[in-house]
């Protein structure tokens, strides 16, 4: 009998599957790129590879990786798009692929797509807002500093120009939340509360359009901008977390179609 036979044999006899290894099975291969992106975020993660770090060379990275060059291709070209890789054409030190420090544009633009995209209710949006920038009223009360107010205060005086478009208007409005959240001094609350608010862009012009005194209503949501202001610059955290959840929750019920009610 083979060696091959008795080692058959020995796995088919009782008690031999208490002893038994693992059970390998083939790895889907339909989208190999996915595995090349799951291998460098685990190299990102493990502290293996930093900001600055060179990857291998293509050639060298399919080899490592036992994949094929159009493979990791089409990895690095995703990863570039996010923001997570930056690559140099040319010779010499300063060309080939590197880790680069992921742009709050990147992020920006990844979590609006998701927010967009995604089948969220609008009172989950909604509530989501406001425990969001009610913290950055909080902290920007707390801490903020003559730049932070300054930058605030500018879309304020956005928001008071005379005849200024809805567009416009806008704009200024999810800058003046987005200021709030940078002078709270959180990098990711500011990036979040962009995101959450341009996803509801379109909405909400196609809300403006629906009602009858679109000034009055600018009108209105100024003044309550210039009252979370107001809160913030006295240092009144209490008071401008409040004036924020009002102001939000107003804003969703007074524009038809984003609430759910």
């Amino acid at each position: 009998m083979s060696d091959d036979d008795a080692e058959t044999r020995s796995a088919r006899s009782p008690g031999a599957e208490a002893t038994a290894g693992p059970t390998w099975r083939p790895v889907s291969r339909a989208n190999t790129y996915e595995l090349v992106i799951d291998a460098i975020e685990e190299q990102i993660v493990a502290g293996s590879l930093t900001v600055g770090d060179p990857l291998p060379a293509e050639r060298d990275l399919a080899s490592k990786l036992g994949v094929s060059r159009a493979s990791v291709r089409e990895a690095l070209r995703v990863l570039e798009s996010l923001g997570v890789v930056r690559s140099s054409g040319g010779s010499g030190r300063g060309a080939g692929t590197f880790i680069a420090a992921m742009p709050s544009a990147a992020l920006t633009r990844f979590l609006r797509l998701h927010v967009a995209l995604t089948n969220f209710s609008l009172s989950d949006v909604t509530e989501t807002r406001i425990q969001l920038e009610r913290s950055s009223a909080v902290l920007a009360a707390a801490r903020a500093g003559e730049d932070a107010l300054a930058a605030i205060n500018a879309q304020l005086a956005m928001m008071d120009t005379p005849g200024i478009s809805l567009e416009v208007f806008n704009d200024a409005d999810t800058a003046f939340h987005v200021a709030i959240a940078q002078a709270a001094g959180n990098q990711l609350f500011s990036d979040l509360t962009g995101a959450i608010r341009t996803s509801l862009r379109t909405s909400i012009f196609a809300a403006f359009n629906r009602i009858e005194d679109q000034q009055g209503l600018m009108s209105e949501l100024q003044a309550q901008h210039r009252a979370i202001m107001a809160a913030i610059v006295a240092g009144d955290t209490e008071e401008a977390a409040r004036l924020t959840e009002e102001h939000i929750r107003f804003a969703a019920s007074e524009l038809p179609g984003l609430s759910d009610d």
